[in-house]
């Protein structure tokens, strides 16, 4: 099963989104966010508004 992980990391007075994929790729925000939360809704926008993404986890060919 796939398994989309989103987080927040430090990233000097905030905190950086960042959204991996199953496969191993992430992709960060190049901005910094005042809070946690607001860095991972932020992630979430990302992964919504890229549905390919989230399509290619159903492909019987793509890795777990």
């Amino acid at each position: 099963m796939g398994q989309v992980t989103l987080s927040a990391t430090p990233k000097g007075n905030g905190f950086q989104a960042t959204v991996t994929y199953p496969n191993g790729v992430s992709i960060s925000s190049s901005e910094a966010f005042p809070t946690q939360a607001e860095a991972i809704e932020a992630a979430a926008m990302k992964v919504l508004g890229m549905p390919e993404r989230l399509a290619d986890l159903d492909r019987p060919d793509t890795p777990d």
